[in-house]
């Protein structure tokens, strides 16, 4: 049953990341196009840098007061979360009917 639980959250983690996939490069588009000052300060390789991950997670989108960003990157932010914690609770899940069993 535990590693039943753990393969869920293996399902929730792929459909978190279904989601930041679509999402993340919208937003990156978005602000290439509206805010290239910012873009810039992210690099060339925005996708999975630290920074522009590290903003995401903070919402720092919110300080720029763009709606259409803040639409963007808040579905982007809850995916990412998603992932995150699917991630973490299937580990935890399998590392738990590991020391169980």
């Amino acid at each position: 049953m535990i590693l039943f639980l753990a393969l869920c959250c293996v399902g929730v983690a792929i459909a978190g990341f279904s989601a930041f996939v679509i999402f993340w490069p919208l937003t990156l588009i978005h602000l290439r196009d509206r805010h290239p000052q910012l873009h810039a300060q992210f690099g060339p390789g925005a996708f999975l840098g630290r920074q522009p991950l590290g903003w995401l997670l903070r919402r720092d989108d919110r300080a720029l007061a763009d709606r259409s960003l803040s639409g963007l990157a808040a579905p982007a932010r809850l995916a990412l979360l998603t992932l995150l914690g699917g991630a973490a609770l299937a580990a935890a899940f399998w590392l738990f009917s590991q020391v169980s069993a």
